[in-house]
């Protein structure tokens, strides 16, 4: 019987009741790599941060106290729902954060489970391990970002679809399927896309697979995971064409981009590298990134040789299919957009680094090199991940700082703040943040001075950059310094008067959401 004739029949009911008797016997180690990531997350990024811009952006969608930033044509709800149960009930930052990583060391653990059947638990083990060891992965777990949950939402997806290939009784899996292409496109519904075309082509080009069912469950799926965001382009953008054009215009112009070299740079710890021509100075943070293409091969290879050929192909597939975008149709780089690649293409690096640990075994002197590899590997991610950390609790306490002097010289709610970093100033001092041009311009300039007359409404500016002209009459204030550039400053409009805030309650207001 070939491979996927095998997986086609599947088990017996005797046999698939005893298969998942032991897998979850020998499931320890899968939980002690999710229940390790979550404490790793606690840890080290968890205390002290601060929300990011982006994330500001998607938090002050569902928070009880703040205006709703603009929300771009590309960004999709799917982490802002993920939140509200939080956001609802607090507006603390640990709080949020203690959340998130939480249920992303439950989000590692259930996608792994989905393997149980298909892989062996040391094998999952060792991937949970890889992908939640790099510094990406652990520093954006507990972050309002939602390119972690689709790397979890398509593991689980490929999971499912392995495992209603396998049986075609398993309605379970088949309902899992549909479930975890929809998270991935609640979360961003063009990886959905991407994650459900290698899928598809496997469903259709698999004679043992070729049946309607699951490509019923991946097309519903997406479906329903893009239905919101598509209601929103014709609510809120003009149509489902003029938002995705909009989108394209926000990313760079969608077209070809090499941007594999884009990709390493980043990786000594930029979280946005755009645009991305910077020195590569630190190289060693990208040693595993080219080693990875030859672990994936070694791992396709031991489990051909294995008869699961079909278990390890197909989660390499979805995973470089994720990766497109990615590397070939955006103009700049960012870590946390790997994050999907890196999950999937950790099942065949695990395969592959099981194999080499096992042939080295016997050889004290192989295995004591394995193990002083991975160690520098972890070490060299701990490093990364403790400067990126770093830099996220040094922005809060410079925001803070701004929001806190805005306060005291009067910017207080209801106010505007508009300009440089307006979106992060605005939601820590409780105001609407409003651009006059841009990506997020979302007020013309006589339509913030129309705000000015009845509202306190800041205008922040950085270094050299040129005084608005709407600003003439406007007091100055100098700012603390922020992160990046020196010499801040804001223009204050004739109503915002500095008077001392009784109680402190501004500064209160600040030092929470920080």
């Amino acid at each position: 019987m070939t491979e996927t004739s095998a997986v086609a029949a599947g088990p017996s009911g005797t046999e698939r009741r005893g298969g998942v008797v032991r897998a979850a016997r020998g499931f320890g180690w899968p939980a002690a790599v999710a229940v390790a990531y979550t404490i790793l997350q606690l840890v080290l990024v968890v205390p002290g941060s601060g929300l990011g811009w982006d994330e500001t952006v998607y938090v002050s969608q569902v928070a009880r106290d703040a205006e709703a930033a603009f929300f771009s044509a590309p960004r999709a709800r799917g982490v802002t729902y993920l939140i509200a149960p939080v956001t609802a009930l607090t507006s603390s930052v640990e709080v949020l954060r203690g959340y998130l990583a939480l249920l992303s060391g439950a989000g590692l653990l259930l996608a792994l489970w989905v393997w149980r059947r298909l892989l062996p638990a040391p094998v999952l083990a060792l991937a949970g391990a890889l992908f939640a060891g790099l510094w990406i992965t652990v520093l954006y777990g507990p972050q309002v970002m939602p390119n972690l949950w689709v790397a979890l939402g398509s593991l689980f997806a490929v999971g499912c679809f392995l495992r209603g290939a396998r049986d075609r009784s398993d309605r379970v899996a088949l309902a899992g399927l549909c479930g975890g292409v929809a998270f991935v496109a609640l979360m961003r519904p063009s990886d959905a896309l991407w994650l459900a075309l290698p899928l598809a082509a496997a469903a259709l080009l698999v004679g043992a697979w070729r049946r309607p069912l699951p490509l019923l469950a991946l097309a519903a799926g997406a479906a329903l995971g893009c239905a919101p965001w598509v209601v929103e382009a014709y609510v809120s953008y003009g149509g489902l064409s003029a938002r995705l054009r909009r989108a394209s215009e926000i990313q760079g112009d969608l077209g070809w981009h090499l941007a594999l070299d884009d990709q390493v740079r980043a990786l000594d710890g930029r979280l946005l590298c755009r645009p991305c021509d910077i020195p590569w100075r630190r190289p060693v943070t990208a040693v595993w990134w080219f080693m990875l293409p030859l672990l994936v091969v070694c791992g396709v290879l031991v489990a051909a040789r294995a008869r699961r050929l079909a278990v390890v192909l197909v989660p390499t597939l979805a995973g470089l299919s994720m990766a497109v975008p990615y590397v070939l149709l955006i103009g700049y780089a960012a870590p946390r957009f790997l994050l999907p690649t890196y999950a999937l293409l950790a099942l065949p690096t695990a395969t592959g680094l099981a194999r080499i640990g096992r042939a080295a075994w016997p050889r004290p002197l192989a295995v004591g090199a394995l193990a002083a590899l991975l160690a520098a590997h972890l070490a060299v991610q701990y490093v990364v991940l403790d400067s990126a950390a770093a830099r996220g609790r040094t922005n809060r306490v410079a925001f803070g700082r701004v929001a806190a002097e805005l306060a005291r010289q009067g910017v207080r709610p209801p106010c505007v703040v508009s300009g440089a970093e307006a979106v992060r100033v605005a939601y820590l001092a409780g105001c609407a943040s409003r651009q006059t041009g841009g990506h997020d311009g979302s007020v013309t300039p006589a339509g913030l001075v129309a705000l000015a007359r009845d509202r306190p409404v800041a205008v922040v500016v950085a270094g050299e950059d040129a005084r608005p002209a709407y600003t003439q009459g406007w007091r100055v204030l100098r700012l603390p310094d922020l992160p990046g550039r020196s010499d801040w400053r804001a223009y204050l409009s004739p109503a915002a008067q500095g008077k001392p805030v009784r109680g402190q309650l501004n500064k209160s207001r600040t030092e929470k959401r920080n």
